[in-house]
């Protein structure tokens, strides 16, 4: 039995350790908010940038995100992703922040090569050959493997934030990953 609970996938562990997190968040758990932010800060702050096209107010919705999450998570039921709902209420807040000032969704080029410079764990030598192979892709399939590898966003997120087809998504990412690989092995062009 204890062979069977360790099997389970990643990805199922790790919904279920986000909605064990929520859970505890709701019951007013400060160390299980601090590990909930911790985990999804990276995913909220990318989804709010890529919304708002502005560092300091996808900043403030982001924080906003999270007070949200520490008032209501009492209110959370685990019958889908928490992911998904947390970027349900930082999508939410961010076009009500966009409604407020009229503006349109485009994110900028620069805002969009700013995401992976967030990385933590990416050192500032690997940033610029990374920086430089990213700048060789499309524009829809660095947007594509940024939301996924660095802001941590699932397909089927991604497919939603972007309006485009599950389908395009996934072949867009793959085709980007592998152009990624031979720019990374030294091969140019596309």
């Amino acid at each position: 039995m204890l062979v069977a609970l360790s099997v389970q996938t990643t990805e199922e562990g790790s919904i279920r350790e986000l909605e064990q997190l929520l859970v505890q968040v709701g019951r007013g758990d400060r160390e299980s908010f601090a590990a909930l932010y911790a985990r999804t800060r990276g995913a909220v702050y990318a989804l709010a940038l890529s919304l708002l096209q502005n560092t300091h107010e996808a900043q403030d919705v982001s924080q906003d995100v999270f007070v949200r999450v520490w008032e209501s998570a009492h209110t959370y039921r685990p019958q889908g992703s928490p992911m998904a709902w947390l970027l349900t209420i930082t999508r939410n807040l961010a076009l009500t922040q966009l409604r407020r000032s009229g503006r349109e969704t485009a994110l900028e080029e620069e805002e969009w090569d700013a995401i992976p410079a967030s990385a933590p764990c990416v050192t500032p030598e690997d940033r610029q050959v990374l920086q430089e192979a990213l700048g060789e892709l499309r524009a829809e399939e660095r947007r594509i493997i940024l939301l996924h590898a660095a802001a941590g966003l699932k397909y089927r997120e991604i497919a939603a934030l972007l309006e485009l087809p599950l389908s395009t998504v996934l072949s867009k990412y793959h085709r980007g990953l592998k152009k990624l690989k031979s720019l990374m092995k030294g091969e140019k062009g596309r």
